[in-house]
């Protein structure tokens, strides 16, 4: 037997099993890291409510909207009034909310009602709080392209409390502005305008809802998946 060549053959053996080895531990490193970084992106954090002030107290949702979206978008206020309420009321302790009913027929049998001391709106609807919701603007597609679908809500959301030391002044004020779909450039016939319309009312409807009571949201807005979390039912993504 050649000595040399059953050395030279063992050590080829150990130098090809020292590459494969650094090479698996290198992969499960990188595999490792991804996992980590996937992990973190998942995180979510606790956001504490902007305003605290509807619990246990009797609450109207009054939604506006110039004549113009009004025009284009003939269900809007009722849409979010009633997506609004009912969050509030499954998420906010002790609250008690006018029917959107009633609101509305307030709305339609007091003109102007949207030019009186806000103070005046509380007392006429004879509630402690008023949720006013003035929506800015409401869009499913980028300025100027209607081949694209890229929904946007903007409003100004406004608490009145009849019981304030200024009641015709809001307690707190609020932007609040959502996006439907997330996926950029999306054309027309990727989906149906009642999908991404459905979207936006939703996402909005979640932000606004969000400004009354705790709730989770992703660490990275941007990152987050939230296909992976659908069997968490605590979640409002």
């Amino acid at each position: 037997m050649n000595l040399k060549r059953v050395t030279a053959a063992s050590l080829m053996s150990v130098l090809i099993a020292g590459v494969i080895l650094s090479s698996g531990c290198k992969a499960v490193g990188v595999l490792a890291g991804g996992m980590a970084q996937n992990f973190e992106y998942q995180k979510l954090v606790e956001i504490l409510p902007k305003y605290e002030g509807l619990e246990h107290q009797t609450v109207a949702v009054v939604v506006d909207a110039d004549l113009a979206t009004l025009y284009e978008n003939p269900t809007l206020c009722d849409t979010v009034a009633a997506g609004v309420t009912k969050r509030l009321a499954d998420k906010v302790s002790g609250i008690r909310l006018l029917a959107q009913r009633v609101v509305r027929d307030w709305q339609f049998s007091t003109p102007q009602w949207n030019a009186l001391p806000y103070g005046d709106i509380a007392k006429r609807l004879n509630v402690d709080r008023v949720v006013l919701i003035d929506i800015q603007s409401f869009r499913l597609h980028p300025r100027g392209n209607r081949w694209m679908w890229d929904g946007e809500c903007v409003a100004m959301v406004g608490v009145i409390e009849r019981d304030g030391v200024e009641p015709d002044e809001f307690a707190d004020l609020f932007h609040v502005s959502a996006r439907f779909p997330k996926l950029k450039e999306l054309d027309r016939e990727a989906a149906s305008e009642s999908a991404i319309q459905t979207g936006l009312y939703v996402e909005f409807i979640k932000h606004v809802g969000w400004l009354f009571y705790p709730h989770l949201e992703p660490k990275y807005p941007d990152k987050y998946k939230p296909e992976m979390d659908r069997d968490n039912d605590y979640l409002e993504m």
